[in-house]
């Protein structure tokens, strides 16, 4: 009975730390890391999340952009931080279940690494061009590229990025030979293709959507399988000549792998109460995306099956990265 109850004190001392660390969680600031530079569809997202998240946890989220490798850095860097909830990932579906299927080898496992904390938001992304290009229509760009193979190119926000991959998949279902250029991140992209570096974009609904309403770039279509409430005349690609194309993405919150289940919960909760403000799902309208939400056991779930997806994927159609 004595060596009974040494051990039970042994274990209540050895816990009560870490219990006494998740209930007074959070006792100081939060960051929230993207994996791309400022203004792109991840960071825009994280500010507006970071805000409101602060406010309901009591702490300062302070958003810290660490860009490249489509971002794989990022994600990375909070794969490897202390497992205490106070490091956080604002990921995508590119950087979380598309780069694994790219990339041989990959820095960080994205299941066993990184704690999936919650969906916040999900979008098309917008096929664009450059002023100049001489295409009205998804017809005409196909048309132009199969008349000039290899002679056109298209920006991302970095090689494996869900850009990149809706480039890459419109070019092979449309037949069509055009030149991957990865930056590091959507805002310099972006830039390019206005200045006619580039001639072709895909970009996120959130960086892309105030040059297209500016007439800055011409946009084509969405990938979406139904047309986006911010450009309702804006047709689909499927709509425009490719039946059978359909791209979105999600943009979800992510903790480092191995964190407290406990603290996942306050986290999930969080941002649950945040995504329920209507201030919060008006800014993330305006973005042209649709707010979302889902527990860390049903975006687990979801990431699990896009994983064996986005595997299949990309062995079909041949995609590499380059």
């Amino acid at each position: 009975m004595k060596t009974f109850s040494s051990l039970l004190l042994g274990f209540l001392i050895i816990a009560s730390p870490a219990a006494a660390q998740t209930q007074g969680f959070p006792s100081q600031p939060l960051r929230m890391v993207v994996g791309f530079g400022p203004g792109g569809g991840n960071d825009i997202l994280a500010r507006i999340l970071s805000r409101e998240l602060g406010n309901i946890l009591g702490q300062p989220v302070v958003v810290e952009n660490r860009p490249g490798a489509g971002g794989i850095i990022g994600a990375d860097n909070v794969a490897k931080a202390q497992p205490n909830g106070y490091s956080l990932y604002l990921g995508s579906t590119g950087t979380n279940t598309i780069a694994p299927a790219l990339y041989a080898k990959m820095p960080f496992d994205p299941r066993k690494d990184l704690a999936p904390v919650a969906v916040i938001a999900r979008a098309g992304n917008l096929v664009m061009v450059n002023n100049d290009l001489p295409v009205k229509n998804i017809g005409e760009l196909i048309a132009l590229a199969k008349k000039k193979p290899g002679t056109l190119n298209f920006g991302s926000s970095g090689n494996g990025s869900t850009v990149h991959l809706a480039g890459a998949l419109f070019a092979e279902q449309a037949g069509i030979d055009i030149v991957h250029v990865p930056y590091k991140g959507d805002a310099q992209a972006l830039s390019d293709l206005i200045a006619g570096q580039v001639q072709i974009g895909f970009s996120g609904t959130p960086p892309g959507l105030p040059f297209a309403k500016s007439g800055q770039a011409r946009v084509l279509a969405v990938t979406t399988p139904n047309r986006s409430a911010a450009l309702p005349d804006v047709p689909t690609v499927a709509e425009a000549g490719l039946p059978e194309y359909s791209f979105s993405t999600w943009y979800g919150l992510f903790a480092t792998g191995g964190t407290d289940p406990a603290v996942i919960g306050k986290l999930s909760a969080a941002v649950k109460k945040a995504m329920d403000s209507q201030d919060v799902r008006t800014q993330i309208q305006a973005q042209g995306v649709e707010p979302s939400f889902n527990t860390p056991q049903a975006f687990a779930a979801e990431m699990d099956q896009e994983l064996v997806k986005w595997k299949k994927v990309v062995k079909a159609s041949g995609i590499t990265i380059n």
